[in-house]
Formats: C-alpha cells, sequence, structure tokens
C-alpha cells in the first residue's frame, strides 16, 4: 500500500511510518509531496499528516501517531506509552522551554526531539531518515513496553531498570513486531 506525507519529515511523520511498517502495512511505500502542493498528492495513497486528510497533522486531536492508534485500534499499553511521549517530542518542537521537570515522558520527548533533528541533519532524504530512524522507535517502543511491565509485574515492581532488563530482555526482543 502506498502512504503520502508532506516532505521534511520530522518526529511525528517519521514515527507513523514505523508505526505502519510495525503494526500496519509491512510493505508499505512512502512518498512525500513538497509543503504548499498537499492538493497534488497522489490518489492511490493513503495520506498522513496532510491538512484535510483523516490522519490530518498534529492538532487538538492530538499528533498524526495519536490518530494512527486510535484508527487503526492499537491499544497496546506501551504504545499508548510511546504516544505520550511522542506527543511531548512534538509538544517540545513547537513550544521549547516548557516543560514540566516533574513530567517524565516530556523530558524523554525532548531527547526523542533532539534524536529526530539530528537524524534529520545526517539522513540523505526523507526515506533515509525515515530508515535511520526505524531503531530508535523500535528502541522506544522496547522502553515502553518494560516501562509497562515493570509497572505491573511483581517480580519486576521494585527493581531498578538495571535489574529488570536482565530479567525481561529476551520476551521484550521476542515480542518486538516486525
Amino acid at each position: 500500500m502506498k502512504w503520502v506525507t508532506r516532505d521534511h519529515v520530522h518526529l511525528d511523520r517519521v514515527v507513523c511510518p514505523w508505526l505502519i511498517r510495525r503494526f500496519i502495512d509491512p510493505e508499505a511505500e512512502f512518498l512525500f509531496v513538497p509543503w504548499g502542493q498537499e492538493d497534488n498528492r497522489p490518489h492511490d495513497a493513503t495520506p498522513f499528516a496532510i491538512p484535510g486528510a483523516e490522519l490530518g497533522p498534529h492538532d487538538e486531536q492530538g499528533t498524526t501517531f495519536e490518530k494512527m492508534v486510535r484508527k487503526y485500534g492499537l491499544d497496546s499499553p506501551a504504545l499508548q506509552l510511546m504516544a505520550k511521549v511522542v506527543t511531548s517530542g512534538v509538544h517540545n518542537a513547537l513550544h521549547r522551554g516548557n516543560e514540566d521537570e516533574n513530567d517524565v515522558p516530556a523530558l524523554e520527548g525532548i531527547g526523542l526531539n533532539a534524536l529526530s533533528e539530528g537524524i534529520m541533519l545526517i539522513a540523505d532524504g526523507d526515506l533515509d531518515n525515515i530508515d535511520k530512524s526505524m531503531l530508535i522507535y523500535d528502541a522506544l517502543y522496547a522502553f515502553c513496553q518494560a516501562r509497562i511491565r515493570m509497572s505491573e509485574d511483581p517480580e519486576l515492581v521494585g527493581k531498578s531498570f538495571f535489574q529488570a532488563s536482565r530479567i525481561m530482555k529476551d520476551s521484550i526482543k521476542a515480542a518486538m513486531p516486525g
């Protein structure tokens, strides 16, 4: 299936291809249209993060990532936690310096935004950006899975992340999509 978004992808428009490849459409093909030319997109491609599309850009309804999670019924607790981190990363990109220092997903979002901006600088175009970013989002998803398990599994509650990682590493790796 073809998917289309605006060019010069960043954070939300990079994590969405990760979500698509890992949970929705492993054979996805991504196309890009220049900003301001969104109406000239291929009509045989599903638009995302494009104004007026069902899966439009971040707005009061949430990030495009959150919209995809809802639309495709991806209700895993790890994806829900990941959505909070992505949302705070998008918020940080728009409103630097307004973070709550006690809000852990917000602080993780700052780091995610920094990584996203860094990859933009070393990538050779949008597809390369998506490809280089896949490992980051795989790692974030694994981290979110671990955090959920550490809060729910009596064997892990109260252990440090490093202690818990020894116990759950193999099962987390085995549960990774794609």
